[in-house]
């Protein structure tokens, strides 16, 4: 695992909650293969509504009951973290990008004295691109793609 880079409390921004990311995913995923929520939902022995609220992240689904959508949607549990951790990390670079423009142009418009500005290392945005579209099971590689270009 690599290192952890701690957050200064005023760095803090929201993180995304990890149930609307696999509430997407799952989604994204029935979308692709053309399943409705009723017979998705059958196959993985959850009710229709609870499904739906599983899609729209608003509830936090159990292990097992992720299992069993995924097993539905015969897709790989791990295929999702992976798509999941994907959008994280584009997430994060997107961030600290925007962070080093926003520091930048403090500095040259003299808001933040040169020597305390702390530049982060950023990840070039085009290499998230080849990351996310590198060949590999993937749910959705066209909306993924899509977001990137966003």
């Amino acid at each position: 695992m690599g290192k952890l880079t701690p957050i200064r409390p005023a760095d803090r921004r929201p993180e995304p909650l990890l149930r609307h990311l696999f509430g997407a995913a799952l989604r994204r995923a029935r979308h692709q293969q053309r399943r409705t929520l009723a017979d998705v939902a059958r196959a993985a022995r959850v009710s229709m509504p609870y499904l739906s609220e599983l899609e729209r992240g608003r509830k936090e689904a159990s292990s097992e009951v992720l299992a069993a959508v995924c097993t539905a949607l015969e897709i790989e549990l791990s295929d999702v973290l992976s798509e999941i951790g994907r959008e994280l990390a584009v997430m994060r670079a997107r961030r600290l990008l925007a962070d080093r423009v926003a520091r930048e142009r403090a500095r040259r418009e003299g808001l933040e004295p040169q020597a305390e500005a702390e530049v982060p290392v950023v990840i070039p945005l085009d290499a998230v691109r080849r990351a996310a579209t590198s060949p590999g099971p993937q749910l959705r590689p066209r909306d993924l793609n899509a977001r990137l270009a966003a």
